[in-house]
């Protein structure tokens, strides 16, 4: 069974720009422990990106995590 979870970036952008950050680092886990990257990771992280573009607000890094300490850095993936 695959779960999935809106994700309200203007939420994310709110909190960003009421601290009038030039950079966010994103974070998400994957409770299955499985660290390997879906097409909705990859997704949300373009769509996260383009927006922080048009406010000028860098997205530095987008980290998936595991309850089995392990995880993936989009941006060491050079998928950012």
């Amino acid at each position: 069974m695959t779960l999935s979870v809106l994700v309200n970036v203007s939420f994310k952008f709110g909190t960003a720009l009421k601290s009038l950050a030039t950079g966010i680092i994103v974070c998400h886990n994957h409770p299955s422990g499985n660290i390997n990257l879906s097409n909705q990771d990859k997704l949300i992280t373009n769509r996260i990106k383009e927006i922080g573009q048009l406010l000028e607000i860098r997205l530095l890094d987008h980290l998936i995590i595991t309850p089995f300490d392990s995880y993936v850095s989009m941006s060491d993936e050079n998928l950012i």
